[in-house]
């Protein structure tokens, strides 16, 4: 059977695609209110035209942003390096594609270098790896602390498939050259939340299971928090302000669509009991619509705030759980046709790569069982 008949390659399509889809719908009115996106839009429901009005450029009309740049650029490192990777070997490969080559980035209508485009916590991968030649393993340390890796940890759930407590590792260990603290945590809860949904029989609840077993401090209580919320919600719009209030204790950042805090608040700054925002209120509106890909996103791409990466967090793991069927295929032209790009390569590319790693580790395995099975009859002689 080819790997794109395969249900491993539907998850991997259906997750990429669902970056992309939640980060396009969502990012017009990123780091906007609730009321405003009623007062500008009414309610997203599909691609809204940018902010100001039709332009050919700018967020808006299914044009993605930094998350899904930043998810298929570690996509091809995966498919470059043709394996796990570590601190090391992401250090070495992630930095290039950012800094030393151009590609178009559709919201600036252009081709750029795309650490042009990047916020200032993922520039950091370029200065600390690159110009200040940080140890991989410390490189995220005094990072400002966001949802910059967590917002790309798709791919390592993808080649982790069915294996969380993998994810969870392999994203704790390459992403501690981008990220620390909450940061590094969400990032490695993600790609666990990612790789969950590839197990043939998951569900938004053992999404939920999962995340709440693996996640440490602050991310813990926060995403327990937020779907205590969710469950009392009937539907998205509903939950808008409910998850904004459970979370609120946690990430501790400003309202009204501040978006430039600096030491007006310590949100950036590392604690063992604040958590982002992005991925506890991503799994709230994934409980809310039922683990469904379209309510989950809209109700992401309606709360406002940093909703472009909420909404491409909950398409990741709702196109994971569903597969790419669940996403409307105009959108996936759409998502092509305005970012100039096709997946389809890089989802079969991760879905052969998830299997050749699988394999690898059954061969382990067994050359493991073999030796100490020695061991043991030794130990028992």
């Amino acid at each position: 059977m080819a790997i794109t008949d395969s249900e491993l390659y539907r998850k991997a399509r259906g997750c990429l695609y669902g970056v992309a889809v939640g980060d396009a719908v969502g990012a017009p009115a990123e780091w906007k209110t609730p009321q405003q996106i009623r007062e500008r839009y009414g309610a997203i429901e599909g691609f809204p035209e940018p902010w100001d009005g039709p332009s050919e450029v700018g967020k808006g009309d299914g044009r993605f942003t930094d998350d899904t740049h930043m998810t298929r650029v570690l996509a091809q490192v995966y498919l470059d390096h043709g394996g796990h990777l570590d601190a090391f070997s992401f250090a070495r490969r992630i930095v290039p594609p950012i800094a030393d080559e151009r590609r178009w980035v559709a919201e600036r209508g252009q081709e750029m270098l795309l650490v042009d485009r990047l916020f200032y916590p993922e520039k950091w991968l370029l200065m600390r790896l690159r110009l200040a030649n940080a140890d991989p393993r410390l490189g995220g340390v005094g990072n400002m602390v966001n949802c910059g890796a967590a917002m790309y940890a798709a791919p390592v759930g993808i080649v982790n498939a069915a294996d969380p407590e993998g994810a969870y590792k392999e994203a704790a260990e390459i992403f501690a050259a981008h990220q620390w603290s909450f940061g590094l945590e969400a990032a490695a809860v993600m790609a666990a939340c990612v790789a969950e949904a590839f197990r043939p029989g998951a569900s938004v609840e053992s999404v939920v299971a999962v995340a709440l077993d693996l996640a440490k401090e602050g991310t813990h209580d926060a995403i327990a928090a937020t779907v205590a919320a969710a469950r009392g919600c009937a539907d998205w719009r509903q939950a808008i302000p409910v998850l904004r209030d459970a979370i609120r204790p946690f990430d501790g950042s400003a309202e009204d669509g501040v978006r430039d805090r600096g030491n007006g608040t310590d949100d950036w700054g590392p604690s063992r009991l604040k958590s982002i925002e992005e991925v506890p209120v991503a799994l709230g509106f994934l409980v809310v619509a039922g683990g469904e890909f379209e309510p989950a996103v809209f109700g992401a791409a309606n709360y406002g705030r940093d909703n472009d990466s909420i909404a491409g967090m909950a398409g990741a793991i709702a196109g994971a759980l569903h597969g790419d069927g669940a996403i409307r295929r105009e959108w996936i032209a759409r998502i092509d046709e305005a970012n100039r790009v096709d997946l389809d390569p890089l989802a079969e590319g991760l879905a052969r790569l998830a299997v050749h790693l699988q394999q690898l580790q059954i061969a382990k395995a067994e050359k493991r069982a073999l030796v100490f099975g020695q061991l043991a009859r030794e130990a028992v002689g």
